[in-house]
């Protein structure tokens, strides 16, 4: 899978590459592979790698930086951090959000619902859409916390939305969120968006359940 060196700069290009999933976690990153997929020279790569494993997206083994990926404490401890900062952007959302605000959260749930039983798809759709709702917070500083807690999601090697169901329930629950933005309701909007989170995590468990009896 190919990943055209329009825009953005390297940092941008490999992160988005792991966001994708081009690459996953225990996969190695070679300086020259990159610079020859993203068409760009050796130093902002070099660079890049750099500041994505002072970030703990990369780790060393041995000589060779790897996508980094999360034991069952770290991703508790992430889950936990994202469900408070998500719940005061649906709060902060339902104090501040302009009705155009509103109206694109709206017709997101709409539209993101040709993506059901296509995870990957549905997957970069729920991005979007919590993405606009940490904007509707009108909180800078808000936003760029959960930007760092939403790269550190790209290093989950499935998404949730692949569980039977699960797309569905998500989208409803969505909705929940929006009605209460919409409302004005910033009790029920933080709560709907904290139980929104739980929901996903308890699936994502169910699924790492799953796949460790796999290999036992």
């Amino acid at each position: 899978m190919a990943i055209k060196p329009a825009q953005g700069d390297a940092y941008s290009l490999i992160l988005e590459a792991i966001d994708v999933g081009v690459y996953r976690p225990g996969d190695r990153l070679v300086e020259s592979e990159l610079a020859e997929r993203f068409g760009v020279s050796r130093t902002p790569i070099r660079e890049a790698l750099q500041r994505l494993e002072t970030q703990a997206l990369l780790t060393r083994d041995g000589r060779s930086l790897i996508v980094a990926s999360l034991d069952h404490n770290q991703l508790a401890e992430l889950y936990i951090v994202r469900a408070e900062l998500e719940a005061l952007a649906a709060r902060l959302a339902a104090r501040h959000a302009n009705p155009e605000e509103v109206r694109v959260l709206q017709d997101m749930i709409s539209d993101d619902r040709k993506y059901l039983g296509d995870p990957q798809a549905l997957s970069r759709a729920n991005r979007r859409f919590h993405h606009q709702i940490h904007l509707a917070s009108h909180n800078r500083f808000l936003v760029q916390q959960l930007d760092l807690v939403h790269r550190s999601m790209a290093l989950l090697a499935t998404t949730s939305l692949a569980a039977e169901g699960r797309d569905e329930d998500s989208l409803a629950e969505h909705d929940a969120i929006v009605r209460a933005i919409a409302a004005r309701d910033e009790g029920k909007a933080g709560d709907a968006l904290r139980t929104h989170i739980s929901k996903a995590f308890i699936t994502r468990l169910k699924l790492d359940a799953v796949r460790d009896e796999d290999h036992i």
